[in-house]
C-alpha cells in the first residue's frame, strides 16, 4: 500500500483542497495511506482532523511544523503530492527525488520545470522522475495520482522512477555552473562584436 505524504501551508495556493477531495474518496475505496504535516487555514485544520478521526489506518495529520519529522515524512514516504494552484519554485519537489520519494505534482511553475511526467516517452528516454497534471480540479490529480499507483506497483519502472530522481542535481553547485557557462558565452559574443566595429 504506498504512502502518500505532503508537507507545507495548508492553504489554496498550495492545493490543499484539492488533495482533501481526493482523499475523501480514496480513504473509503482505494488502498493508499497519507501523512500531512503542516499548518494554514483553519478550515483545512478541521477538514483534515475530521478525515483523520474517521480513517485513522489510512490518514495521519500533523497540525504543527517539525524540521526533522517533515524530513522523516519526505523519505519515508513512496509519493509525494504538490498540486499547487501556483508554484513559483517549490523545494519540497526536489527534496522528494533526493530522497526517492516520487512526486506528484501540478505542471505550473517550478513544479513544471523540474518533474517530468512518466509516460511511455519519458521513460523510454529515461527522463521521467515522477507525475504531473495541467488542470487545476480533483479529477486531474486524482487521474495522476492514479497512474502514479499503478506505477508503484510495477517494481521495475518504480524503482526507474526513484534512480532517476536521485541521479539528479538540483544543486546551488549545478546552477553556478550553468551561469558561469552562461557568462562565459555573453562574454565571447560581446568580443565577438567588438571585433566586428
Amino acid at each position: 500500500m504506498p504512502l502518500v505524504g505532503l508537507i507545507g501551508r495548508l492553504c489554496r495556493q498550495k492545493g490543499i483542497d484539492l488533495v482533501i477531495e481526493v482523499m475523501k474518496q480514496w480513504a473509503k475505496d482505494r488502498e493508499v495511506q497519507w501523512v500531512i504535516l503542516g499548518t494554514g487555514d483553519q478550515e483545512y485544520h478541521q477538514k483534515l482532523e475530521e478525515l483523520a478521526e474517521r480513517h485513522p489506518r489510512k490518514i495521519a495529520v500533523r497540525l504543527t511544523f517539525s524540521g526533522p519529522l517533515a524530513h522523516r515524512i519526505e523519505a519515508g514516504a513512496d509519493l509525494f503530492v504538490m498540486p499547487s494552484w501556483y508554484e513559483p519554485c517549490g523545494l519540497n519537489q526536489m527534496y522528494s527525488l533526493a530522497y526517492g520519494t516520487v512526486p506528484v505534482v501540478r505542471a505550473t511553475g517550478g513544479l513544471a520545470d523540474t518533474i517530468v511526467d512518466a509516460n511511455e516517452e519519458t521513460l523510454l528516454a529515461g527522463a521521467a522522475n515522477g507525475f504531473s497534471f495541467s488542470d487545476y480540479s480533483e479529477m486531474a490529480m486524482a487521474e495522476s495520482l492514479r497512474h502514479a499507483c499503478d506505477a508503484y506497483a510495477d517494481k521495475k519502472i518504480w524503482n526507474q522512477l526513484i534512480e532517476t530522481g536521485m541521479r539528479q542535481d538540483w544543486s546551488w553547485n549545478r546552477s553556478a555552473r550553468q551561469y558561469l557557462t552562461l557568462y562565459a558565452k555573453t562574454i565571447e559574443r560581446m568580443k565577438e562584436t567588438v571585433r566586428a566595429v
